[in-house]
């Protein structure tokens, strides 16, 4: 392996730190049993996170947020937080009356299934007889995931041939996203740990070797998640299979290029002297200082999360955080000691062997392998490689513009099957496509004729109601005479619930709930109430993902820049520089918008994916910017010391050189355990999983080895402007 960045020369036998026989045998022995002990505790919480984490969105949105302060309120009205579940029946033919009592016994029989709460709704035919719907409260708290599909395996057996029983709405949803979500801790660590390890026995070519840093990295992810797990519990965090997917892939990422790091330069070491002891000490030397500086960057441009008003958003700073604090620790404190007490065995079969005359300052950048020829290669003709290199990535920019990245409707966010998606399509067929996911409207009840004139006037609106306790299906409809009865003709109108001078105003949209004109319905309807001067807070299904769609893209327009910012001033207290920070930044910058326009092309020419979430571009800046000035600072610390022995285009060309394996080998593995998120069949992380692992491979093999190599080359000592470095002449 090439030698990491960091300082280095020849060290003779016997050279370095002499530590007294006991702490060699106990340091190493502590730390490896106190990591043990974190994994032992914290590996029984990959099967919990459920119990502690929540897919609901409303419950991300910011307190603020319309949608939010509607859901508080609307659970008062009806004196339950049950989520709805829509099955809708369908037949080949006209119900018969047959078929119809049939199934008003099936769905009676659902009442004793645990987990249905509340008075399941008689079965509501559809004007053209071909099918009826059915509304079942489900307990909040409950497992959707094995309660919607139980629902639908009662009513399979109970229901005559012929007829077919969907769930759908937001029980049927939610019960979706679960069982996307439910390969995380098994399918999704599987993938990403089998990819790394396929890398690193092509990496190391040795046994062991692989499976110490594969274990460091486990044992890094069973720590942060022990902690992580009652921070959610304690309610300082919120969780979500999302966040959670997130976290599993970038601590094994950090984690092995951390490793891989360390190794490289404990192998270096192994050759250059004889006691592991000192070897030990010298690699942990010159792997802290870069370890530190990249986990950091990544941390400060994580925790620039935190200014998000989308709750999804600023929890996965933190929960991202505390995993690469680990990353560092594991790769920093249990792998030297797991490598301290292994020694050379570790490197099984290819032993490093001892060679005192070894000297990597003083050896050719040919002897370097391909990256020294790379190297000498770019140092032939810097401006010709970094214009035309530029220009490539340019172009590749311009598909973003095509990056639809406006939401998508909630019944395309799992990719596949869907049980729920096919009710929908089932339910806009038959009756009102907003049947069973209506827009709520709390309004003062002086109000209430008011608002359900203004409501009806809306072509997006179908049909109002309002919540009723006297009414025997709890509402009752509204019409411009007013409130009906329901029941018996000539029946007293029923009496709406009043709670604190307040009703509840249900409006049946007449798109699907989940789409761009059901949103803009709810926001022609805020306009409309607002314009009148009613007090009223619309919520519900439309208006959550209207304010989370709107909360993502204020959180994306704040946040970049400001990522962009802290990320430039830490590189220039790094580098003690301001030019070759600037460049730095500007070249990950292009890098990440090359990486999102051709992730937009592919979304959209070869999956034809239905567009992409608000947060899509934030998330991808997010983790490329940090990760990808990452190997940006392996290399140009590197450059930075090779540069004040050498000069600056001899340190830039060997800085290249000697850095070049073990940065591609931590690019390949960082991209294959983002691609491992693709495993998981939702929409959100498929397109986060693509553009993070071209666009680190984009900075690995382009903006790193040409580029950035390229630009430094041809600016020459100014990049290191205003520091002495600028002016000095080498030594």
């Amino acid at each position: 392996m090439p030698t990491p960045p960091g300082p280095s020369g020849p060290t003779h036998r016997g050279s370095g730190p002499r530590v007294p026989r006991a702490l060699r045998i106990l340091i190493p022995a502590v730390l490896i049993l106190v990591w043990l002990a974190a994994a032992g505790i914290g590996g029984p919480y990959f099967g919990r996170v459920d119990e502690v984490s929540s897919n609901d969105r409303t419950a991300y949105l910011p307190d603020s947020a319309e949608a939010t302060r509607a859901q508080a309120l609307a659970g008062d009205f009806s004196g339950s937080d049950a989520i709805p579940a829509i099955i809708v029946i369908t037949g080949e033919q006209e119900l018969t009356e047959d078929q119809l009592g049939a199934i008003t016994d099936a769905t009676e029989a659902l009442d004793d299934v645990d987990g249905v709460e509340g008075e399941i709704s008689p079965p509501i035919p559809s004007e053209d007889g071909l099918a009826v719907q059915v509304f079942v409260p489900l307990d909040a708290d409950a497992d959707l995931g094995d309660l919607v599909p139980q629902l639908e395996e009662e009513l399979s057996s109970d229901l005559p041939a012929g007829l077919t029983a969907r769930v759908t709405g937001p029980a049927g949803f939610s019960a979706d996203l679960g069982a996307a979500f439910a390969g995380i801790d098994g399918l999704l660590l599987g993938v990403a740990l089998a990819a790394v390890l396929i890398i690193l026995v092509i990496v190391y070519r040795s046994v062991l070797l692989p499976l110490i840093v594969l274990s460091t990295s486990m044992f890094a992810l069973c720590a942060a998640l022990l902690l992580i797990w009652h921070l959610a519990a304690a309610d300082v965090l919120l969780l979500s299979g999302q966040t959670q997917g997130i976290l599993f892939i970038l601590v094994i990422g950090a984690a092995t290029d951390y490793s891989l790091l360390y190794v490289a330069r404990y192998q270096d070491e192994l050759r250059r002297q004889q006691r592991k002891g000192a070897a030990t000490v010298t690699a942990l030397r010159g792997t802290v200082e870069p370890v530190l500086a990249s986990g950091g960057t990544v941390i400060a441009g994580l925790l620039c999360l935190l200014l998000s008003d989308l709750k999804s958003n600023s929890t996965l700073g933190p929960v991202a955080a505390i995993g690469i604090v680990f990353a560092m620790l594991a790769a920093l404190t249990l792998l030297p000691a797991i490598l301290y007490v292994a020694g050379r065995v570790a490197f099984w079969p290819r032993h490093p062997v001892y060679d005192p005359s070894t000297s990597d300052v003083s050896s050719p950048v040919l002897d370097h392998g391909v990256w020294g020829r790379i190297a000498t290669a770019v140092a032939r003709r810097p401006r010709t490689i970094w214009m035309l290199t530029a220009i490539v990535l340019a172009v590749g920019c311009a598909g973003a513009l095509q990056l639809k990245a406006d939401g998508v409707p909630q019944s395309d966010l799992v990719i596949g099957s869907s049980s729920a998606r096919d009710g929908q399509v089932a339910l806009g067929e038959h009756f009102p496509a907003g049947a069973g996911s209506p827009v709520q409207v709390i309004v003062d009840e002086e109000d209430l004729q008011a608002s359900t004139d203004l409501l009806l006037q809306d072509d997006g609106i179908d049909s109002v109601s309002v919540t009723a306790e006297d009414s025997p299906s709890g509402s009752a409809p509204v019409t411009a005479d007013g409130v009906q009865a329901q029941g018996p003709p000539g029946s007293p109108a029923a009496s709406p619930t009043v709670v604190d001078g307040r009703v509840l105003l249900q409006g049946t949209l007449t798109d699907a709930p989940d789409s761009a004109a059901a949103e803009q319905t709810v926001r022609d309807l805020r306009a409309a109430l607002g314009h009148e001067g009613f007090t009223a807070i619309v919520g519900g299904e439309t208006a959550t993902a209207l304010d989370t769609n709107d909360a993502s893209a204020h959180d994306r327009a704040l946040i970049i820049p400001v990522v962009l910012v802290v990320i430039l001033l830490i590189l220039m207290m790094l580098l003690r520089s301001v030019l070759a920070p600037i460049m730095l930044v500007a070249t990950t910058v292009l890098s990440f918008g090359t990486a999102l326009g051709v992730a937009a092309l592919v979304f959209q020419h070869v999956f034809a994916f239905p567009g992409a979430d608000p947060a899509v571009p934030l998330y991808g800046f997010v983790f490329l910017v940090a990760l990808g000035i990452d190997y940006n600072i392996f290399l140009m610390t590197r450059v930075r010391e090779e540069a004040l022995h050498q000069g600056a285009r001899e340190g830039v060309v060997r800085g290249l050189a000697v850095t070049g394996g073990v940065i591609t080998s931590a690019g390949l593995v960082l991209a294959a355990t983002f691609a491992a998120l693709s495993v998981i069949p939702i929409l959100f992380l498929v397109q986060i999983a693509f553009i993070v692992a071209f666009g680190v491979l984009l900075d690995t093999f382009v903006v790193r080895t040409l580029l950035v190599p390229a630009l430094a080359l041809d600016l020459g000592r100014a990049i290191w402007w205003p520091s002495r470095l600028s002016r000095r002449a080498p030594r």
